[in-house]
């Protein structure tokens, strides 16, 4: 009997909960809401940034910035490209030493957001300066609090809470506006293949190798070159005297031939 009256505490709960959902889904539908966005003057702010690839290692991309720092992305995803020469290549085309540009263009835009609601009924209860109850047109009554300020509109007059009064048709506005900042990235990557090395000026002097060929052996001395050049130590006197002995020892032969024969 007690697990009984405890289901059936708990199919009355449910009910009662359902009905409450159903009264709030029917209060809300009598606030009419309407949104607007104001967009003011957008500004625009594009930074630069240059690396060259040190390394590319499956999909993880090391790259050397302009600071000189070291920087490890992991994880880069297949659908990234990268513009080089007019044409879009992945994560793994890149090649060390080229290098890489990423221009980021970020556009900033204050906006305002315009909330208006509107409500119309007919005053139940007041209680200025802070609720009012109102029954709206599907019988059903819904309190309210009261904003500072807030105006309500009696037959075409402005009223505030102390002027309401029980029976009264009123409609009321609240518009609330909400200050944003929109911001928006837009990044675009294009690539370059490393220079190629300078060309060197024509005044600059170009070392060239040159094959130098090995000095000949010089050939060996023989017993008989060396005793044929001699340093010379006699003079030629000796032999001119020798020689003209010569001749006058033929003369004297000749005489005495020519003697005998005669």
């Amino acid at each position: 009997m007690r697990a009984r009256n405890e289901w059936m505490r708990a199919v009355v709960i449910l009910a009662v909960g359902a009905s409450g959902l159903a009264f709030a889904a029917k209060i809300s539908a009598q606030v009419q809401t309407s949104t607007e966005e104001r967009a003011g003057a957008a500004t625009r702010q594009v930074t630069v940034e240059r690396a060259e690839v040190i390394a590319v290692q499956g999909r993880d991309l090391i790259v050397k910035m302009e600071d000189g720092t070291l920087r490890h992305i992991s994880n880069v995803p297949e659908s990234a490209r990268v513009s080089v020469g007019g044409q879009q290549i992945g994560i793994h085309d890149l090649k060390p030493g080229m290098r890489l540009e990423k221009t980021v263009t970020t556009t900033t835009t204050p906006k305002v957001v315009v909330t208006t609601q509107t409500v119309t009924g007919k005053v139940w209860h007041v209680t200025p300066p802070t609720s009012v109850i109102l029954t709206l047109d599907n019988g059903e009554n819904q309190s309210f609090k009261i904003p500072e300020g807030q105006k309500f509109m009696v037959d075409g007059q402005e009223k505030d809470a102390w002027g309401l009064k029980k029976g009264m048709r009123v409609s009321a506005t609240k518009i609330v506006e909400e200050p944003i900042t929109q911001v928006q990235e837009e990044a675009r990557l294009a690539g370059h293949m490393p220079p190629p090395p300078p060309v060197p000026e024509a005044s600059t002097p170009i070392l060239v190798a040159v094959a130098k060929p090995a000095p000949a052996e010089a050939p060996v001395a023989t017993s008989a070159a060396a005793t044929a050049e001699l340093p010379k130590t006699a003079s030629d006197l000796p032999l001119i005297g020798i020689f003209g002995c010569m001749l006058i020892t033929g003369s004297f032969g000749l005489r005495t031939y020519r003697k005998v024969r005669g």
